[in-house]
């Protein structure tokens, strides 16, 4: 006995058929995709470098990370604290076509030199320490420099380096472009105060007005007596397009004054901008919105595409 079957193609069949080569064909479509990105990850890899900086006296570890194609580079500019090199943030950065040098920070890490701060009894934003970072920020740039292929070089840093990037973008002539990340346009000595005023207290604003913090800024007396360091000086002898990121809730640094400071250089003639997150702190650059830092990329593009080192 002979079985046979017989399939009735009804016009909802049909819509059925079609739908299913659709998803079919959009399946291959994605995996033939996935497939070419590993395949160009692997032929087009993010080139990683360990250098050595010799400056001060010092011998300083850190690490070049360059794409192929570039259209950047910077030096990375720490933050207080006994930092080492930030290899995630500069993984990102060349991710997205920006050459980066990395290091640890002076006496950290596998860094020779001697490092300063609270941890260990001393003062890190006395005007010495940070001209000492300023000058291994500048060690930085010539070092970059050997390895950037004709890019535009930039400095980029968060908080502290607010007053290290003017320092050691100043006459400059590598410095094409700055990015800073919740950095400070008033003195050390005045953001001690604010931040002493703050104590940390993040219902701060809740509590207090732009007046009260003002006031408190230029009148408290300081518990500690130093040479102050004012990045204005510097920053009135730049005129590199700079870009300073802030979040509104900051209690590390009075963002409005500092704003105010930086539209005064603007009315100068100076090439700064600024961009203001009203829903940030002061950890703009490593917060769960992704915006700040992908503002910063998009801006170093945008810079650099009327820019010859």
């Amino acid at each position: 006995m002979k079985l046979t079957m017989t399939i009735y193609i009804t016009k909802e069949n049909k819509f059925r058929y079609y739908d299913f080569f659709i998803k079919v064909t959009l399946l291959l479509l994605i995996q033939t995709v996935i497939a070419y990105q590993g395949f160009a990850q692997r032929f087009n890899p993010v080139i990683k470098q360990d250098v050595i900086i010799n400056s001060e006296g010092a011998n300083l570890a850190g690490t070049i990370y360059r794409p192929k194609n570039a259209f950047a580079s910077v030096v990375i500019v720490h933050g207080s604290g006994q930092e080492i090199r930030m290899t995630k943030f500069a993984e990102l950065l060349a991710n997205n076509g920006i050459s980066v040098l990395t290091y640890d920070k002076r006496g950290v890490g596998k860094s020779g030199g001697v490092y300063a701060g609270p941890e260990v009894g001393t003062n890190n934003v006395d005007s010495l320490n940070i001209s000492l970072l300023a000058n291994d920020a500048r060690a930085a740039l010539n070092k970059i420099k050997q390895y950037n292929n004709g890019t535009p070089i930039g400095l980029l840093g968060f908080s502290q380096a607010g007053w290290i990037i003017p320092i050691a973008a100043n006459n400059n002539p590598l410095v094409n472009f700055m990015v800073l990340f919740s950095c400070p346009t008033i003195t050390s000595l005045e953001q001690l105060r604010f931040q002493f005023y703050t104590n940390g207290n993040t219902d701060f604003w809740v509590n207090h007005t732009e007046e009260d913090a003002r006031n408190h800024i230029k009148n408290d007396p300081d518990r500690y007596q130093f040479i102050s360091t004012d990045p204005k000086v510097s920053l009135r002898n730049i005129s590199v397009p700079s870009l300073w990121i802030f979040g509104e809730k900051d209690i590390q640094i009075p963002v409005k004054l500092c704003i105010e400071q930086i539209n005064t250089l603007k009315s100068e003639g100076k090439p700064f901008e600024y961009t203001l997150f009203s829903n940030l702190g002061h950890n703009t650059a490593f917060a769960d919105d992704n915006s700040p830092v992908e503002i910063a990329i998009n801006w170093i593009k945008e810079k650099t595409k009327k820019l010859k080192p």
